[in-house]
């Protein structure tokens, strides 16, 4: 079975489209924050590749097609923002003002954290752009010399952890405003965040959008300056 699987070219690419339909499924009947899709999907395609004994590299295969989707699926979130685009004109100094905090906040965070912890520069530059969008983050970790796999991974579980804790977040301090929870899921995690504000409303998915374009840009600039001056 395992080597029929293997022989087909695009097992890898639809398996993930499957399992990630099911545990979209999943999660809408039984309506748990803690079953993300993204998080389940990965749970239940590593429980097959070992039942199967299928070889990592072999579903790689098929799967490396998805990330010919990354670009344009990033591309298509400023559909939302264009629909609120007035909201962006009326609020813009306070959204720039929120999207740089929460981006410094983060950059910061992981490099005090990394210094605490004697992390390596290489460990320290692959953490560092943990909260944007992966096709931005990969080549930031590659141009400063981090690991570009590992910052793949610190995204995806930036941004799961993001989705699932953000309704206790906003119960906790509390946060009501439409663009600030938007523009927090968005700038601590970028596209999960995003399809999470999406599902919360318009206006969050609109601002969570936005986040996610500037906090890319302050990520680009900020980083390559912290990693040449600091690492």
């Amino acid at each position: 079975m395992s080597k029929l699987l293997i022989s087909t070219e695009h097992f890898g690419f639809v398996l993930s489209i499957f399992i990630f339909l099911l545990s979209v499924e999943i999660k809408v009947h039984l309506k748990s924050e803690l079953l993300n899709p993204l998080l389940l999907s990965t749970i239940l395609i590593i429980i097959i590749l070992l039942i199967f004994r299928i070889p990592y590299q072999s579903y790689k295969v098929g799967a490396d097609l998805l990330d010919y989707f990354l670009t344009p699926a990033t591309v298509c979130l400023a559909i939302p923002l264009y629909k609120q685009f007035s909201l962006l004109k009326n609020n813009f100094r306070a959204i720039f003002c929120s999207v740089l905090i929460g981006t410094v906040s983060s950059i910061g965070s992981i490099f005090s954290l990394g210094l605490f912890f004697h992390l390596s520069s290489e460990h320290i530059s692959t953490l560092l752009p943990k909260s944007i969008t992966t096709a931005i983050g990969m080549g930031i970790s590659q141009s400063t010399g981090g690991y570009v796999n590992l910052t793949v991974a610190a995204i995806v579980l930036t941004g799961i952890f993001g989705a699932i804790l953000s309704n206790i977040v906003f119960r906790v301090f509390p946060i009501h405003h439409p663009i600030a929870k938007g523009l927090a899921l968005g700038t601590s995690a970028h596209a999960i965040g995003t399809a999470k504000a999406l599902e919360i409303g318009e206006v969050e998915g609109a601002m969570s959008s936005l986040a996610i374009v500037l906090a890319g840009i302050l990520t680009v600039i900020i980083v390559p300056i912290v990693n040449s001056l600091f690492l």
